[in-house]
């Protein structure tokens, strides 16, 4: 067991690459942050590079290390954005962009997995999302088969990196799960379901644990990220499961709504047991034998950046909106579907937009309105999961909500009290940890470290109950076909 070093913890995200160390105590020493670009060449396609991906880790890692020497990392843990698909040969060289979990253009492809076995469907425990590995590689085996038949694997973004850290290929069971091509109770690969779709099962890599070490980084990758050669690497988890365990989530019956480019709102459970309607996801965490319930919102982050792109809106103006404009915006409603619908809605082909716009109303509503209606989105994925209704406070993390009018907003429109996590590193911490179990040695698991507390306004929480009732008829409207089906 190692008796001192940090453990660096990677995170590949949507949008950035994060990084922190940890000491033994699991305390953050330094992190580090570089941005990561998405592109959409097609209408309805999300694609990015993982040659960029890699350029931002060692951006990311430089600035975690802070100028200290490399002797001092003895562990490496990764977390990584989940569903997507990076094709890639036998060492790690990346055949096309990778494509991640807001493409959509495997929607048509849904329809084969429709037409599975009840059984088969069944085993998935999840609904049908065109941004999972499992549709996007059937549009690839469609459209793109020679690229396809060269691949040596068919990875998910933080396996990709493992494979250039260690040269070894792998997966585990939290990333695995939102695949669509996971059974979930046998809790391993569904190789029914890709022999079904006639996909090629030696794409999909071996199975092992988050916190065991999949193998040691090579010398030259070492080198070229100012790292030590020989350290373990992590198996690691996908960024949710990891973010569970950097929050240090209580088991039972709490509830934590994530903010960042997407939210999710999860509880963890003891049995993988999925929603009868498959309107929340169910995937495995990166605790052996645990699981974790999921309701998505497909974009909350994303709209924000989106809408003040297009207004020309500083941040710090949007901020002052939500105090200048009223709750409700004075009648504005905007529904946040700009790349589909998760919870509950579960409709990739829905669409967004602003609506009981009139004269009267300035620009200040606007961009109030945009904030609520990501919170109502949030707020209408988090009535699905059974366990919210029990609770009256909910854990608030991620770093897509640090704004004090912002957090309060939020508490309002859920009409619950939220505890701030302070770690907006979550799943780089989590990932971190998962470093130094690698390595035999334990940090012990806390409650989380709250730094404040945002309780309803009850003025406030009444009038957006109102507004949250109108938004609810707006976006049922934007439902172009339930649960996922192919426009017709």
């Amino acid at each position: 067991m190692t008796s001192s070093g940090l453990s660096l913890g990677i995170d590949l995200g949507t949008g950035s690459v994060k990084t922190v160390l940890l000491d033994r105590t699991g305390k953050q020493v330094c992190a580090g942050s570089a941005p990561v670009k998405l592109n959409s060449p097609r209408t309805g396609w999300v694609e990015s590079d993982p040659e960029d991906w890699w350029a931002a880790v060692g951006s990311a890692v430089q600035q975690a290390l802070n100028g200290r020497r490399a002797y001092e990392v003895v562990a490496i843990g990764l977390s990584g954005q989940m569903h997507g698909v990076v094709l890639c040969e036998q060492d790690s060289t990346p055949l096309r962009p990778a494509v991640v979990s807001l493409d959509r253009r495997a929607l048509a492809d849904l329809s084969s997995y429709r037409m599975l076995t009840e059984d088969l469907l069944a085993s998935l425990g999840n609904p049908l999302v065109p941004g999972a590995a499992g549709p996007i590689l059937h549009w690839l085996a469609r459209h793109e088969l020679p690229v396809l038949k060269r691949a040596a694997w068919a990875l998910q973004p933080k396996d990709w990196l493992r494979l250039r850290l260690i040269e070894q290929a792998g997966s585990e069971p939290s990333d695995a799960s939102g695949t669509l091509l996971f059974d979930l109770t046998a809790n391993t690969w569904a190789w029914k379901v890709m022999d079904a779709l006639g996909l090629p099962a030696s794409l999909l890599p071996p199975l092992g644990e988050p916190g065991r070490a999949a193998g040691k980084i090579g010398t030259s990758v070492a080198s070229s990220l100012g790292l030590r050669a020989g350290v373990p690497v992590a198996f690691g988890a996908a960024d949710t499961a990891a973010a569970l365990l950097g929050t240090a989530l209580p088991r039972r019956g709490a509830v934590q709504l994530t903010v960042g480019s997407a939210a999710q709102v999860l509880t963890l459970r003891e049995k993988p047991t999925p929603d009868h309607r498959l309107r929340y996801h169910v995937f495995a965490s990166a605790e052996p034998g645990t699981w974790y319930a999921l309701a998505a919102v497909q974009v909350a982050g994303v709209a924000l950046s989106w809408v003040l792109e297009a207004f020309g809106a500083s941040w710090e103006e949007a901020y002052r909106a939500i105090e200048l404009s009223p709750p409700g915006s004075r009648g504005v409603l905007f529904v946040p579907h700009l790349a589909g619908a998760r919870s509950p809605r579960m409709d990739s082909a829905a669409t967004g937009g602003f609506f009981g716009i009139e004269l009267a109303h300035n620009r200040a509503d606007l961009l109030r309105a945009t904030f609520e209606g990501v919170a109502f989105s949030i707020a209408e994925a988090a009535e699905v999961l059974p366990e919210i209704a029990g609770v009256e406070l909910i854990y608030l993390a991620g770093g897509g909500a640090l704004q004090p009018s912002w957090r309060q907003l939020l508490s309002d429109a859920l009409g619950k009290r939220l505890l701030v996590v302070s770690n907006h590193n979550a799943s780089a911490h989590g990932a971190a940890l998962l470093g130094w179990q690698a390595t035999d040695h334990k940090c012990n698991r806390s409650l989380p470290d709250v730094s404040g507390t945002v309780t309803p306004d009850e003025a406030s929480q009444e009038r957006l109950a109102e507004a949250f009732g109108e938004w609810k008829t707006v976006a049922a409207k934007m439902t172009r076909s339930p649960q996922g089906q192919t426009p017709g």
